[in-house]
């Protein structure tokens, strides 16, 4: 935490997108891990920096019970440090990530989890969007991908199943989920021979490069109807060192001056770095019909506690 809070803003401050905001990162902090002097540290970083805070969390062999109990003490443990959102009603929200993907006890292993009813009982605690996954090549990878949609509960495996987000239809039933870019990247073989999985994730092994950036918005991801906006969920591990270093050292800086060299252009798409609360506001903002600049929407649901308005590694591109 002290690594983060000495080198992130320094790593981030030369790089702007195209509405004028740095990078900005979104923590999934494990709530079952929660640390009083972590979290004001963390909170301290995100108030100066515009970062934010959601839920993570590591569970096995839980029931429905224990885990809406261990939700909402966890969100109000954070919500005292002012981190997490609110709604229109002053309602504490939050996004959430599954410790080691096994959301909806989806791991046919039937470890990490225990919950079956887990998408319902988020819905009940508060939580506005998933973001778990992908996770090919882990076994918990749903058949359903490059996906933003809303998952169908009442039936066996709610991974798979769903109603894409489109234009129009802003009341879908069900929990929103965001999918990160899930492909087969043929420019990066094992052995000389294979592709390698893309799948979003940012390692010290493998940093994020302007070529992994053109695959990724050739997956599409975008809300049915809004063919305009790209979104482009990214994710990591941040507390591991060897993430770290890539993360708050050259190679992620060297990915951020590559892409803002990019959308210099009049004719090249525009970016515009989001936290996970903001991502999810401009989908919601398109499901609605709105056009032009989706960063005039970074609040349009959902408010950071923090601020009470506008502010990873998330980004979204407008054509």
């Amino acid at each position: 935490m002290n690594r983060w809070s000495e080198c992130y803003t320094q790593n981030t401050e030369r790089y702007i997108d195209s509405s004028g905001n740095p990078p900005r990162h979104t923590f999934f902090y494990p709530i079952e891990q929660y640390n009083e002097e972590v979290v004001s540290a963390l909170a301290k970083l995100c108030a100066s920096t515009g970062c934010e805070t959601e839920i993570h969390l590591h569970h096995n062999e839980d029931t429905p019970e224990n885990l809406h109990e261990t939700l909402i003490e966890g969100k109000a443990a954070l919500s005292r440090h002012r981190l997490l959102s609110a709604d229109n009603s002053g309602n504490v929200v939050f996004g959430f990530i599954h410790g080691n993907w096994a959301l909806a006890n989806c791991d046919p292993r039937g470890i990490n989890c225990g919950v079956t009813e887990e998408i319902e009982i988020l819905q009940q605690s508060g939580c506005y969007a998933d973001f778990t996954m992908p996770s090919a090549p882990h076994p918990t990878q749903p058949k359903t991908i490059n996906s933003i949609y809303y998952s169908t509960t009442k039936t066996p495996r709610p991974l798979d199943n769903g109603k894409v987000s489109a234009v129009g239809q802003s009341n879908r039933q069900g929990l929103l989920m965001i999918q990160g870019p899930l492909a087969l990247n043929w420019q990066k073989r094992k052995w000389g021979i294979f592709p390698r999985i893309e799948n979003g994730s940012l390692t010290g092994a493998n940093p994020p490069t302007s070529k992994r950036m053109r695959l990724w918005e050739k997956m599409n991801i975008q809300v049915s109807g809004q063919q305009h906006w790209t979104f482009i969920k990214l994710y990591t591990h941040g507390a591991l060192p060897l993430n770290q270093k890539m993360l708050l050292g050259q190679p992620m800086a060297e990915f951020y001056h590559s892409i803002s060299q990019e959308t210099l252009s009049d004719k090249s798409p525009k970016l515009h770095y989001a936290t996970a609360r903001e991502m999810v506001n401009i989908i919601h903002a398109a499901e609605d019909g709105m056009t032009g600049n989706p960063s005039d929407y970074r609040d349009y649901r959902y408010r950071s506690i923090m601020t009470g308005a506008a502010g990873n590694s998330t980004a979204d591109r407008q054509d």
